[in-house]
């Protein structure tokens, strides 16, 4: 199933997205959503971002080909950060150039797994259990940022924007993501394409270990990482993170 957050005339509401129309579900989508029975058609409504997180925790370093390529030493647990709320945006959305800051912003196509029920201290066995589903992540990145203050690498502020953090447009659920393939398009053009299978932590993983840190809430995100073809955006430009079985989250930039 893929599961949408969509808002009409004010109002917002959630359901099972089924080719050009939504079936329109009542009650929690994490717990026991019931069918309401009503329809309402794609073109009728906005899709807003498919969760509403306490957190997204991102990682960094978690992809095989990219630790070798830079010669980045295989960490023995998740880096990860976290992505204020106020960067979340839904799939459509243009993502604004920071008016603070005017060096390189780069694109970074990620999954993102969708948690589905609270958990603190997850075993490794029943940690997928506690995943709901998975969605599309756009982690945008202000590039010089980062390392700008020898003292204080800027890990918040340069991923932390207003816009940096697309994601959605759906959360897919019942799919093995050791299948899946990223690929993120600029303007049409293939910019990354790597598998999933390739993740240094696993989604299940991720989700156990991060639980020893961190308790995760019900539509928290965590994204995943990128791999390799991560470029600067041109203001105009499109971006394109395709993860087919999930969608596609499409982005303007400036």
């Amino acid at each position: 199933m893929r599961w949408v957050r969509f808002s009409r005339a004010g109002e917002t509401g959630f359901g099972h997205l089924q080719d050009e129309r939504i079936a329109v579900y009542r009650g929690d989508m994490f717990v026991n959503p019931e069918p309401s029975g009503a329809f309402v058609g794609l073109s009728d409504v906005e899709l807003e971002i498919p969760c509403l997180p306490t957190k997204l925790i991102a990682l960094w370093n978690n992809f095989h080909e990219a630790a070798k390529k830079y010669s980045l030493a295989i960490p023995s647990a998740p880096l990860y950060f976290l992505k204020g709320a106020n960067s979340f945006c839904a799939s459509g959305t243009v993502i604004a150039p920071p008016q603070s800051h005017t060096g390189r912003i780069i694109y970074e196509g990620e999954l993102g797994i969708v948690i589905g029920k609270r958990g603190k201290d997850i075993a490794a066995a029943d940690a997928a259990a506690h995943i709901f589903g998975y969605t599309c992540v756009n982690d945008v990145t202000a590039l010089e940022l980062l390392q700008s203050d020898p003292s204080f690498p800027q890990w918040t502020r340069a991923k932390s924007f207003d816009s940096f953090t697309p994601f959605g447009p759906v959360i897919a659920t019942d799919i093995d993501p050791s299948t899946l393939v990223v690929r993120t398009l600029v303007n049409g053009k293939e910019r990354q394409h790597y598998p999933v299978a390739d993740m240094i932590f696993p989604p299940a993983q991720l989700v156990s270990l991060i639980s020893q840190d961190v308790t995760l809430m019900p539509g928290d995100v965590i994204s995943c990482g990128t791999s390799l073809g991560t470029l600067p955006l041109r203001s105009g430009t499109t971006v394109d993170v395709v993860i087919e079985g999930i969608g596609t989250l499409s982005n303007r930039y400036g």
